[in-house]
């Protein structure tokens, strides 16, 4: 929800607004009449964008009104650069004209061509380019006007903590991007000492910004605090691991919102204030939510280096598991009256949501009632298999968030696990040495049986076994998701 605001709000109008700094916009001490006459036009353009991006931000909480959210944000965007466009502070429109020249060209085609499945990595790479933008702002700002004597402190001030920001929450989500694109090891990164130095190198940052507070005109302070900036954005992703994605990703979100709403600060921009206020906060309810839903918080997040494969989990006699063919697989399924079905990221790997639709098509013809349990962590990013589920058109009031469907578990005869590891593991329940215990799953467990679909037993990213696999009732269906899920839909249609 909030990442989709993100793109809207922050990329954007930020990297318009940063193309005006390169030297399109002139003094608001020229015009007359006419330039009252524009002025107006471009505030009520801003106020009207401002009750977009609100209702945006409303609809976007529920999958009914999702798609009429997205329009909505996207109106709101086009009346606030249709306000910048027409405000009389343009001089000319070349370089700004080229800059959209270049952002449609990257743009568009990600939009187009880019799979459903890799909507994660596309979401890093907004942060990205609107956080970037929010810094280019500030840096253009300072050299201009505020690297001098006589800047109030807190202008400074903000301006600072406006590159700070922007510039972490652009290696940060660059280093996001590879860890999703598994360009980076997934796996976190750690070294002795490691919070020690990234705090260290964080406060180097904040000293920096408060130096410039009290000497504005000490310009050469301000590349050390972009570069500590740029450093302490990749020392904070180094040792956060893939399970832990979603949360991450959130607050990035969240952190570049906050860049945009002190970048409206500096340029006294009234829609950038609240655009980015509505982002940054909705980014960091989003994060709080994640943590809970793991049982975390967002120290452990940030420093505890979740997803270490855990060394004394994997020694001992590992329990024997039961797989199963999908021939047998659906013969049990097509006389079953309850089904819940539980996507984790395995399914999005493979691109096996369409061949899930036809999963439930099937199954749906034999009168079974079919629904889907989703994990708020599952997946990638917050609301992943929402996302990917919705892409196959399953309906929208078949997917049950946990609290909804966890009670539904126990009067169900088939619980169908795809690609979903730690979310459904029972350790999080009675285990207290697993990295994972007191983490809310899905009750998976409960079922009369189990399927359990996975390439092979190599653990989830707590690096940790699941005792899911090893109960009576479970059975493996080892394999690519697309195709087992495909070899059981298949099954069920020469059955009927």
């Amino acid at each position: 929800m909030s990442t989709l605001l993100h793109d809207i709000l922050t990329g954007g109008y930020g990297a318009m607004l940063a193309r005006a700094e390169a030297g399109v916009i002139r003094s608001a001490t020229h015009g007359g009449h006419g330039d009252a006459v524009q002025n107006a036009f471009t505030l009520c353009c801003f106020l009207f964008a401002c009750a977009c991006f609100v209702l945006s931000l409303k609809w976007l909480s529920a999958p009914t009104t999702a798609r009429k959210g997205n329009h909505i944000g996207a109106l709101g965007m086009l009346a606030a650069i249709v306000g910048a466009l027409v405000s009389s502070e343009v001089v000319h429109y070349d370089w700004i004209i080229v800059g959209m020249v270049i952002g449609a060209a990257a743009g568009i085609p990600m939009a187009l061509l880019m799979p459903m499945t890799h909507v994660p990595q596309r979401t890093a790479l907004s942060h990205a380019f609107g956080a970037l933008a929010a810094a280019l702002v500030g840096v253009a700002h300072f050299y201009m006007d505020f690297g001098k004597e006589g800047t109030p402190p807190y202008v400074m001030a903000i301006l600072c903590a406006e590159i700070l920001l922007g510039a972490l929450t652009f290696t940060g989500s660059l280093m996001a991007f590879g860890k999703l694109q598994e360009i980076l090891p997934t796996r976190p990164m750690t070294y002795r000492g490691q919070n020690l130095v990234n705090i260290g190198v964080l406060s180097g940052a904040v000293l920096c910004g408060v130096a410039l507070a009290i000497w504005p005109d000490q310009t050469w302070i301000l590349p050390i605090l972009i570069v500590l900036s740029l450093g302490f954005g990749v020392m904070l992703i180094l040792p956060i691991g893939g399970g832990d994605m979603p949360t991450v990703i959130a607050l990035l979100n969240s952190y570049a919102g906050l860049s945009a709403s002190l970048m409206g600060f500096v340029l006294d921009n009234k829609l950038l204030i609240v655009a980015g206020a509505l982002d940054g906060a909705s980014g960091l309810i989003l994060s709080i939510i994640m943590c809970k839903s793991m049982n975390r918080s967002f120290t452990n997040v940030l420093f505890g280096a979740f997803g270490q494969v855990q060394a004394s989990q994997q020694q001992g006699d590992k329990k024997p598991v039961k797989s199963t063919t999908a021939e047998e697989a659906a013969q049990i399924l097509g006389i079953a009256s309850r089904v819940i079905i539980v996507p984790g990221y395995g399914m999005a790997v493979a691109q096996a949501q369409h061949k899930v639709r036809e999963l439930y098509d099937h199954l749906t013809k034999r009168g079974v009632d079919v629904r889907f349990a989703i994990h708020p962590v599952a997946g990638r990013m917050p609301g992943h298999m929402n996302v990917l589920l919705a892409e196959a058109e399953i309906p929208y009031d078949k997917l049950a968030e946990m609290d909804e469907i966890n009670g539904d578990f126990a009067q169900a005869d088939v619980a169908l696990v795809i690609g979903a590891n730690d979310v459904v593991n029972p350790a999080a329940r009675h285990d207290p040495s697993s990295p994972i215990h007191g983490m809310p799953i899905l009750n998976a467990d409960q079922a009369r049986a189990v399927f359990a679909i996975k390439r092979s037993m190599n653990p989830g990213f707590a690096g940790i076994d699941n005792e899911l696999y090893t109960l009576d009732q479970t059975l493996m269906l080892f394999g690519d998701a697309k195709a087992v899920v495909g070899s059981i839909a298949k099954e069920l249609s020469d059955m009927e």
